[in-house]
Parts: C-alpha cells; sequence; structure tokens
C-alpha cells in the first residue's frame, strides 16, 4: 500500500464506517468543559498501537476552542504503509475533528513526516479540515507565532531517512514495553507514566538533540521576524524562550498525552491530559503529586 493510499484510505474508512456514538457524547457533566482560544495537538500517530486514542478522546470531548491545530503527524503513514491498523477509536478520533469543524472550531492541519503524503493537498479542505504546509498565528495579545511540526529540522529525517525508519521501529518496540508496563500500573492503581518519555530524558544523547533541535527552530522563527514558534515532531512537550524567541512544542498523544493552550488574553499553557482524566484525579486523591504547569 503506498503512503498516499494509506492516507486516503484512513480519511475514507472514518467516513465509511459508523462511529461509536457512545464514544462521541458530549463531555461528562461532572467535569465543566474547558475553553480556550486556540488549542494545538500533534503527533497522534493515529494508525499505530502506541497511539493513546481514548485518553486523546477525552481530551477532545472536555475542551472547547475558537481555533484547533493539527500540528503533524496524525495519521502514521510509516506504520500503515508496513500493516493496516485502524481500530474504531482512531476512527472515533478522526470524526471527532471533523464534527467539530462541522460545529464552528476552525481546524488547520500541519502535516509532518509521518504523514508527509498529505503535503501533496496543501490548500484543499477535508471535512473541514484545512491542509497548510506552516502557518503564521496571532496571539489575542499580538505574538505571531510559526506554525511547523519541525521535522524540516530533523537532520536524520533530511540527510539519513532509512536511519529514521530504524529509529521509528525500535521506538515502536518501546511504546510496546511501555503499554505493557502501563497496563499493570493500572492494575495497581498507579497513573500513567512513560517509559520512552523517562529515557529520552535520561540518555545524554537524546538530551543534546533535543536541545539542538529547539535552538534551531527557534532560530529560524527570529530570522523569519516573527516572536515565537510552535511545534510538534520530538513528542517532548516544552514551553520556554530561547533568546528571547518563544519555543513552544505541544508534545504528542503516544508518551506525554500533551496539548498546546492559549487562553482568552493570549497566555500560552501546556497541558498535561493525564492530570485531568477521571482516573489520575482519583490516584490524586490518594497519593498527591504535584504537577508542574508552565505558562507564557
Amino acid at each position: 500500500m503506498k503512503r498516499d493510499d494509506a492516507f486516503l484510505n484512513a480519511w475514507a474508512t472514518s467516513q465509511a464506517v459508523p462511529p461509536d456514538h457512545s464514544a462521541d457524547e458530549e463531555h461528562d457533566p461532572s467535569r465543566p468543559p474547558l475553553r480556550y482560544r486556540t488549542l494545538w495537538i500533534s503527533d497522534l500517530h493515529l494508525g499505530t498501537p502506541g497511539c493513546q486514542a481514548k485518553a486523546l478522546l477525552d481530551f477532545l470531548k472536555q475542551t472547547e476552542c475558537e481555533t484547533l491545530f493539527l500540528v503533524g503527524d496524525i495519521i502514521d503513514g510509516w506504520q500503515l504503509r508496513r500493516q493496516w491498523y485502524w481500530p474504531q477509536t482512531h476512527n472515533d478520533v478522526v470524526q471527532k475533528l471533523l464534527r467539530k469543524a462541522r460545529k464552528g472550531t476552525r481546524v488547520i492541519f500541519v502535516p509532518g513526516n509521518h504523514d508527509e503524503f498529505a503535503r501533496r493537498y496543501v490548500n484543499l479542505n477535508f471535512g473541514g479540515v484545512v491542509v497548510a504546509e506552516d502557518w503564521v498565528h496571532e496571539t489575542a495579545d499580538g505574538r505571531k507565532l510559526w506554525i511547523i511540526h519541525g521535522d524540516l529540522f530533523d537532520g536524520v529525517i533530511q540527510c539519513a531517512k532509512w536511519l529514521a525508519y530504524v529509529g521509528d521501529n525500535l521506538y515502536e518496540f518501546t511504546l510496546k514495553l511501555n503499554r505493557h508496563l502501563n497496563t499493570l500500573r493500572a492494575r495497581l492503581g498507579l497513573p500513567y507514566w512513560s517509559l520512552s518519555k523517562y529515557l529520552k530524558l535520561k540518555v545524554k544523547r537524546a538530551v543534546n538533540y533535543v536541545g539542538d533541535f529547539e535552538s534551531a527552530v527557534a532560530r529560524e522563527a527570529r530570522k523569519r521576524g516573527l516572536q515565537g514558534v510552535v511545534c510538534g515532531h520530538i513528542h517532548h512537550a516544552e514551553l520556554r524562550e530561547i533568546d528571547g524567541i518563544l519555543y513552544a512544542n505541544d508534545g504528542d498523544w503516544v508518551e506525554s498525552l500533551s496539548a498546546l493552550a492559549e487562553h482568552a488574553d493570549g497566555r500560552l499553557e501546556i497541558l498535561h491530559w493525564a492530570e485531568h482524566m477521571p482516573v489520575q484525579r482519583k490516584t490524586s486523591a490518594k497519593t498527591p503529586q504535584e504537577v508542574p504547569v508552565t505558562t507564557i
């Protein structure tokens, strides 16, 4: 199956298969919806077993916004090319995104390297979802932010794509271990924890790679005369200033279960959704944990 076909088949499947209406119910009345001016999510990797689709559905049902950016690697064409994997929950995610677009949310999709095939559809509209190569977003307080996935600043992707494929297979193996580990943790009443994220932050080479990537993206935003950049790609949620340029990474939905949010006044915040989910709240009630909140 060609990657272009994988994208179109996944999208067509989401239209052809009847939705699971129980999964698309409105927000839980006991949990008031969180309202934002703008939300950014990326690296969903729909079409892979590692995608945390149930947590993502909970996020989409419990949040509302004027504009929703899908910042790349939404559908994983690399994985779908190797083996077709498209469970009902992944179908429900796509249908929920389309439903948000129909109900008035402006949805903008900036493709990444795993769904790079979608770049051939730039400027087209799929069910209310606009496909764009990149975007410049102006916050409520007047800051102009460059929206990109970030793979163009990844030397491995640009210069040695075969190595990226090898790394992708190893990464999938780590995520498989992570799923088994968290199944056990859930039985023990423990909160979600990411093994792959832990390893990424402990391996010196990975830490250096993240730092180099962040600096390169921030430098390019400065060259373009912008005040900041929002990206994904490296699965590491971050919100900080680099030499006077705002760098924001919205994280992912296979490891960190995170998103970037803009409040009505233009303030930005990283949302760690595991802390908002019902099971997590019950666990926190038994064993309080400090949850870092970063806003700029």
